[in-house]
Parts: C-alpha cells; sequence; structure tokens
C-alpha cells in the first residue's frame, strides 16, 4: 500500500462520522482532499449536510463536488471538524500549518464538539518537533515576532513560495520554526500565543478527539483519554 492509498483509508474511515444534518469543519491538505472527495460523493448519493473549511483551496474543491459551504463568519458551532496532521504524538497533540493554514483550522477545530485528525502512519511521532512549527505573523510585526521566536530558541525561517514570501488567505506571513524535540508541547503553545503580533501556531494541543490512523492498508480509532 502506498502512503497516499493510506490517506485515502484514513479519509473514508473518518468520512462514517458524517450524519444527515451536521455541520461538518473540512480541513485542508493532501489527505483533507480524500476526505472532501468522499463527502462530495456521499452528498451526490443522498447524505444532506452542510460544510465550513479551512481554506480558499477546500472551499473550491467542495463547491465544486456541489457541497454547500457557509461562511465561517456566520458560525459559532460546528457538529464535527476532519483533518489532517503534519505530526501527532500518543498524547493526540499535533503540529499542523504545512499547507498554511493552521489558524483557519484551529478557529475551526475551536469551534467543533468533536475534532478528528485522519492521518497516514508516517504522521506519527514519540515527540513533536520533528517538523518545524508554522507561526503566523502579521507583516506589520515580522522582524520583532522574528526575534521573539529566536528567543524562545527557534531556528526561523520565512516561508517562500515562487521566490517571494509566501502570504496566508489572510495575507499574512509564516515563520517556519524549528525548535528540535519539544518536552513541553503546552508551554511552549502557551508562549507562542503570547506574543504580540503573532496571530497563530500550528501547536494543536487539547483540540483534537480522535485519530483515524492508516498503516499499510489497516485503520485504527484512537480516541483522547477521557480526563477524570
Amino acid at each position: 500500500m502506498s502512503q497516499d492509498d493510506d490517506k485515502k483509508i484514513a479519509a473514508l474511515a473518518a468520512a462514517d462520522e458524517v450524519k444527515a444534518g451536521m455541520l461538518v469543519g473540512m480541513g485542508t491538505g493532501s489527505t483533507a482532499a480524500f476526505l472532501i472527495d468522499e463527502l462530495g460523493r456521499r452528498f451526490a448519493q443522498g447524505l444532506r449536510f452542510r460544510a465550513v473549511v479551512t481554506s480558499l483551496a477546500s472551499e473550491r474543491q467542495a463547491q465544486g463536488l456541489g457541497i454547500p459551504v457557509l461562511p465561517f463568519s456566520d458560525v459559532a458551532h460546528i457538529d464535527l471538524a476532519i483533518d489532517g496532521a503534519d505530526e501527532i504524538d500518543p498524547q493526540l497533540r499535533a503540529i499542523k500549518g504545512a499547507g498554511g493554514a493552521m489558524l483557519r483550522e484551529k478557529c475551526v477545530a475551536a469551534s467543533a464538539a468533536r475534532m478528528v485528525v485522519i492521518a497516514d502512519g508516517s504522521k506519527t511521532v514519540a515527540m513533536l518537533g520533528a517538523a518545524p512549527v508554522p507561526c503566523e505573523t502579521l507583516p506589520f510585526a515580522q522582524s520583532f515576532v522574528e526575534g521573539a521566536l529566536t528567543e524562545l530558541g527557534a531556528r526561523v525561517v520565512l516561508r517562500t513560495k515562487d521566490g517571494a514570501p509566501y502570504r496566508t488567505d489572510q495575507d499574512n506571513l509564516i515563520f517556519d520554526c524549528h525548535f528540535g524535540a519539544i518536552a513541553d508541547p503546552g508551554a511552549l503553545a502557551a508562549s507562542l500565543s503570547s506574543i504580540p503580533g503573532m496571530v497563530g501556531h500550528g501547536l494543536f494541543i487539547d483540540e483534537i478527539d480522535g485519530l483515524y490512523l492508516a498503516k499499510n492498508g489497516s485503520v485504527t480509532l484512537k480516541e483522547r483519554p477521557v480526563a477524570s
């Protein structure tokens, strides 16, 4: 089985959580694209639901498949969010944002009664940090934020595309921050969130409720333990 096969298997399994009448948050990236395709197929076969999306690319894909997409600006709560991840650890903490949509993804995840991640086996790690932590930044505060991130111990790289600074759907910049192994993701997330001018980061600490993980053609569901 290829990596794409596993991504698709995870997406198909998570799609079973979408029920008639739901308002569903759909993510961004290659694994989420498999999910949107599958939900478009199910919508065409009669499963009626509405969606919010986390990027303009996902919006175009969903609308092209006939899925009704609501503006998230009009939505306070959703039933279910489904998205991919760049890394995820045994506590279901994750790094997201390789596709540049982590700020919208976090807003949608926080609004959801349930959030699940879909991933292939390459995304699971014992400790977060092999992937950089994306940090979305106001252009106005670019130099200040870069300095603050460096003081936190990151090797900071401005994301570019076609030789120019990459711009998010909000027209902001992204710093990809290489911290190495992250011993305390919660503490780092709090420190990042405290930097003025940095509007979002890719550490997801407690947003994720479940993980559909596909390895070699087999998918398993891991749920976050219920706090006692």
